[in-house]
């Protein structure tokens, strides 16, 4: 919505549309992966599906963290350290926005080789413990709605801070739109 406003075109691609297309690719490059958030049993469901669906993948290390998990604290670097312990290639992060997105900075900044994804509720869906919105809903980039409609008591603070930020972004969006207006002319 607010590359529309800025005038700039950019697809979107929820991180659980990459899950299945880029474990298909590890398995065929042999790089291990990690999963790292939701739940114990989400984690074994999920990465038992996986592993059946993409022949060769390896999923060696699965990791769920505890409720106030803080995304550079000392348990950060615990997570971290096993991720190389592991020699781990590709980490998918189901950690919920913003503590996934902290974390990968946090990670990258200690760990040159290590990929991340952050995949939200990706795992979940695969799990078979989320019911992911329906396409004409993610049509419309309103996924969020739909989650936020199923599980309001957990997402609705989570997603009131998230929110707060977008009058700043719609100015930052119209701001490119007019400058680039200005420069073309």
């Amino acid at each position: 919505w607010l590359s529309n406003i800025a005038g700039v075109r950019v697809d979107l691609l929820p991180g659980a549309d990459l899950i299945r297309p880029l474990c298909f690719l590890a398995a065929s490059m042999k790089v291990r992966i990690a999963l790292l958030g939701s739940s114990d049993e989400t984690l074994a469901a999920a990465s038992s599906t996986l592993a059946s669906q993409c022949p060769g993948l390896d999923v060696a290390l699965c990791i769920s963290p505890p409720m106030g998990f803080d995304p550079s604290g000392a348990l950060a670097d615990t997570f971290i350290s096993q991720l190389e312990d592991e020699d781990i290639g590709l980490c998918f992060l189901a950690l919920g926005a913003p503590k996934q997105e902290l974390f990968a900075a946090y990670a990258v900044s200690k760990l040159d080789n290590l990929g991340l994804v952050s995949i939200g509720a990706g795992l979940d869906f695969i799990a078979g413990t989320q019911t992911r919105a329906p396409k004409f809903i993610r049509l419309f980039a309103a996924e969020w709605l739909w989650r936020l409609s199923t599980n309001p008591r957990r997402l609705g603070l989570r997603y009131a801070r998230c929110i707060a930020v977008i009058p700043r972004l719609f100015w930052s969006a119209l701001k490119v739109r007019l400058n680039y207006q200005i420069a073309s002319r």
